[in-house]
This record gives structure tokens, C-alpha cells and sequence, in this order.
């Protein structure tokens, strides 16, 4: 007759060996504090972006209301210190000149770094992939009044040079310098998106016959169009939020919008002259309308970038 020679376990043993010796009451209160923390953590995200919502309309509506929302939107003319006629609180020019540059600097930048991130995810050498991911992140480190700084020394000067303008600080080179700005966060959540595309698919793509190119446009990009369009969502947050660049090098002229012509955009408005407008003024709380107006804006970029998405992921 066999005897079981098995050496007897005390279950409660080991699941508190399992437990890490932590009594159940204990573990509970634990994951109920760390619970209460990533509740208390995204409230508080919440709550920023409330607060600053309720703060822009507060200080920014009784300034549409009294200017009037079609003369504020649809006005020409930025003249709000005039004394020898009315003033005017027109923000047409602006508008149009942030949505000229941001488009420009999108139509630029995200060719460049959508091709960069292909080629660091899919077909760089690792030694000049490193050399590439080095430049990238002393591009993201760069301050913006650095790229303001070169672009006023070297931009400026050779735009006026090329064209044969009296000033080359015009919607042309705030455009470029856009451009370059955003290419880091593009090049980076690109990449990513990239990386993380199944190896499966490139393979059967490459099984049935597709060339490594026509896999990488065909297979790849399509598969981490999600990552992509966050990539394109950040660049244009970047671009159109920028300030301190964009002061130095488009001539911060309230003119409506051309290539060629010294500009001033939204943000520019604001940090132009908010630091002389009188508190409690219509002018300081024009500009404030003027931050509603971009932030309204913004939040409409995503709203629409993210209808699309799903649109398009249920297509």
C-alpha cells in the first residue's frame, strides 16, 4: 500500500505569504487610499480646467456684450487706446492670422516630422537613429524666445533679403518658425503611435508582396492613425498657443493676414498689451475676451479632431 509522503501546507499560510503578510483589513484600506488618490488627482485636472473656463468667460463675456460679439469677431480695426475717434475692438485680423499661421505651420511641420518618425520607428540605423532622438529632444528643449531670438537674427533678414521687403518679419517667417517648433512633439508621439503597430501586420503585409514603403503607408500609418492625429492635435496646440516666438518675428502690426505682411496673432494681442491696460478698462477686459475666443477655439480643434476619430474608427 503507497503512503502519501507529501509534506502537509497550511493554505492560510500561504496566502498570507501571497499577501505579503499584510492583513486583509489593512489591504483594503490601502487600495481604498489609492483610490481616493487617482479620484482626488483627476478631480483636480477637472477642476483647472473648469476654473479657467469659468475665469475666461467671467472676465472675458461683459466685454463682447458691450462691444457687441459681431463688431468684437468680425471687426477690422484694433484701435483700443484711439482718442481722436471711438475706439475699436475689432479681432478679425487676429483671428484670421492665427488661423493662417497655425494651417501653414501644420502644412510644414507635420510632413516633416510624420516622415521623420517613419523613418526612426522603421528604417533608421540604430546609430543615427540615436544621433536623430538627440537632436529631436534639444529641438523639444530649446525655450521659445531662443527660436523667437534666431528667428529675428537669421529668419527675419534673409526673408526681407530673398523677397526684397522692407521688413522681412511678416506671417511667412512666423510660419517657419512654427514649423520647427512643433516638430518635436510630432516627431515623438508619431514615433510611438509607430512602435507600437503590431510587427503581425507588417509581415503578412510583406507576405503578400507589398514593398517596405508600400507597407510603411499602407499597413503601418493607417494602423496608428489614432497616435497620429494626437501628434497633429499637440502640434497645433503648440503652434497656435505660442506667444514669446512669434512676437519677434511677425511684426506684431494689427493688418488683416498676408504672407508677406507683418502680422500680430491672438496670443501676440495679449502679451503686447496687457502689461499697460488699465485695470478694469474696456481694453484689459477686451483682451480677456480675446483669451476666451482662443480657448473656445481650441477646444473646437479637439471636439472636431475627435469626432472625426470615431467616425472614422466606426468606418
Amino acid at each position: 500500500m503507497e503512503q502519501n509522503n507529501a509534506i502537509p501546507v497550511h493554505r492560510p499560510t500561504i496566502q498570507r505569504r501571497l499577501r505579503g503578510g499584510q492583513p486583509r483589513s489593512q489591504r483594503e484600506a490601502v487600495e481604498s487610499f489609492f483610490h481616493l488618490l487617482f479620484l482626488l488627482c483627476g478631480t483636480v485636472a477637472v477642476a483647472f480646467v473648469l476654473f479657467i473656463s469659468i475665469y475666461l468667460i467671467v472676465s472675458g463675456l461683459p466685454a463682447i456684450l458691450e462691444i457687441g460679439l459681431t463688431d468684437f469677431l468680425l471687426g477690422k480695426t484694433w484701435a483700443p487706446t484711439a482718442t481722436t475717434a471711438e475706439p475699436s475692438f475689432g479681432i478679425l485680423p487676429f483671428i484670421l492670422t492665427s488661423v493662417y499661421g497655425t494651417a501653414g505651420a501644420i502644412v510644414l511641420g507635420v510632413p516633416i516630422g510624420l516622415m521623420t518618425a517613419i523613418f526612426l520607428s522603421k528604417a533608421a540605423p540604430p546609430k543615427a537613429a540615436r544621433l536623430i532622438h538627440t537632436a529631436v529632444e534639444l529641438l523639444a528643449g530649446i525655450p521659445s524666445v531662443v527660436y523667437g531670438l534666431v528667428g529675428m537674427i537669421v529668419l527675419v533678414p534673409a526673408i526681407r533679403e530673398l523677397f526684397g521687403l522692407s521688413s522681412g518679419a511678416c506671417l511667412l517667417a512666423a510660419i517657419i518658425v512654427l514649423a520647427i517648433m512643433i516638430l518635436p512633439s510630432i516627431i515623438n508621439v508619431s514615433e510611438t503611435a509607430l512602435r507600437a503597430v503590431p510587427r503581425e501586420y507588417e509581415e503578412a503585409s510583406l507576405a503578400l508582396g507589398a514593398t517596405e514603403i508600400e507597407t510603411y503607408f499602407r499597413v503601418s500609418l493607417p494602423a496608428a492613425r489614432s497616435g497620429v492625429a494626437t501628434a497633429v492635435v499637440l502640434g497645433v496646440g503648440r503652434a497656435i498657443g505660442e506667444a514669446m516666438a512669434i512676437i519677434m518675428v511677425s511684426g506684431n502690426v494689427e493688418n488683416m493676414p498676408g504672407l508677406f505682411t507683418s502680422v500680430r496673432f491672438l496670443t501676440t494681442a495679449i502679451a503686447s498689451e496687457m502689461s499697460y491696460a488699465s485695470v478694469g478698462s474696456l481694453q484689459r477686459s477686451a483682451l480677456y475676451s480675446i483669451g476666451l475666443v482662443l480657448f473656445l477655439f481650441i477646444m473646437l480643434i479637439n471636439v472636431l479632431l475627435n469626432v472625426f476619430m470615431k467616425h472614422d474608427g466606426e468606418g
